[in-house]
């Protein structure tokens, strides 16, 4: 298996990389590296091990509340509803479907 280093906090890891996920793994460093850094950085903890269990709970609820929003989403319109004349996509139910799923604090327009 590939090792990757990467960088957390200004600290050096090396890290198991499994075939073909080099870019997903430095994407998830990079969240948690930004998420780490923005916590350190409100000044309210300074350890870095309680920055990292605020971290992953963070990252979990974010996780948990995307679930439940997928979860509890409208069900999909039959396609040949969302189809028009030209047999494009019909952008406004779209977007009104994927503002369903973000909730009024992620909506697109």
């Amino acid at each position: 298996m590939k090792q990757i280093e990467a960088t957390i906090l200004g600290q050096s890891y090396m890290l198991a990389c499994p075939p073909d996920g080099e870019a997903l793994l430095r994407e998830a460093v990079a969240i948690v590296d930004r998420e780490m850094s923005a916590i350190r950085d409100a000044g309210k903890v300074k350890a870095r091990e309680r920055i990292a269990v605020l971290t992953a709970l963070n990252l979990a609820y974010q996780r948990a509340e995307q679930a439940h929003a997928i979860a509890h989403a409208p069900a999909p319109a039959p396609a040949a509803a969302m189809a028009v004349a030209d047999g494009e996509m019909d952008v406004e139910h779209l977007i009104r479907r994927i503002d369903s799923v973000l909730g009024p604090d992620g909506q697109l327009l």
